[in-house]
């Protein structure tokens, strides 16, 4: 196998940092369960388009900077953001192949995916059963995916991110 010189490294690196100040960014009460899953969304483009530089140990790495600015279980979106990267790595030739709005529901699976195995572990510690709109990331995530793509494939090319 051949392989070239790779690019862009910075411009991963500046979108995980962009999703992770979205993902904290203060927002009212009222408004917290309509923040999508910046991070898991900015993850599986990246283990979609450049499945060779980012995989499962960055979805564990972007897990624990979410668990530590988010005040929870340590490990809780580590393990999470781990198997969602796992299924997009494992799928990612054929998640390339759907338009994108066939992704988008691919999405909103493994977004809910993510969002339940938090809750299981949430529940294992005790914490209360969530109200019906703690789904509401996963579904605005996959509404606002074609957005989030074409951003990010535009960054991608416009950058020559290799």
């Amino acid at each position: 196998m051949i392989t070239g010189k790779r690019h862009g490294g910075s411009v991963i690196l500046l979108t995980f940092i962009a999703a992770l100040l979205l993902t904290v960014m203060p927002l009212p009460d009222w408004a917290r369960y309509l923040r999508p899953d910046w991070v898991g969304l900015v993850l599986i483009y990246w283990c979609m388009a450049l499945p060779d530089r980012v995989g499962v140990t960055t979805g564990w790495f972007m897990g624990l900077l979410v668990d530590l600015l988010t005040g929870t279980v340590l490990g809780q979106h580590a393990l999470s953001l781990t198997v969602v990267a796992y299924l997009t790595l494992k799928f990612h030739q054929r998640l390339r192949l759907f338009p994108v709005m066939q992704q988008a529901l691919t999405i909103l699976v493994l977004l809910i995916l993510h969002q339940l195995l938090a809750l299981w572990i949430s529940r294992i510690i005790g914490r209360p059963s969530a109200p019906w709109y703690f789904w509401m990331p996963s579904l605005l995530g996959m509404l606002i995916w074609p957005l989030v793509y074409s951003t990010l494939r535009g960054m991608r090319r416009g950058f020559r991110v290799s």
